[in-house]
């Protein structure tokens, strides 16, 4: 049960990664930014829900199991891309400066 369970979701989670990924590439090109935003995130949603409710059904430790692996999967996706939960302060940080 544990690998089952444990095991989809790192490469589930990764699929909506790459798939916000696309959306991020897709939406800064578009003339209407809000709806690929809304629509991707609507999408992401309902997919991890459903998958959440297809894999734990009605017990509680594959509900559990799942949430361990979503967040693995996030984690490694992390580090895999090096991103830093303080991007945005760092970002400000510099604008105030800037020449």
């Amino acid at each position: 049960m544990f690998g089952a369970t444990f095991g989809r979701w790192p490469s589930a989670r990764c699929v909506l990664l790459r798939g916000l990924w696309w959306t991020v590439r897709r939406g800064i090109s578009s003339r209407q930014p809000g709806l690929w935003f809304m629509g991707s995130m609507l999408v992401r949603t309902g997919i991890t829900m459903a998958g959440f409710y297809l894999v734990g059904g009605s017990h509680w430790e594959r509900w559990l199991m799942s949430l361990l692996g979503f967040l693995a999967a996030r984690l490694t996706m992390k580090w895999l891309t090096g991103s830093s939960t303080n991007i945005l302060t760092r970002s400000a940080a510099e604008a105030r400066h800037a020449p």
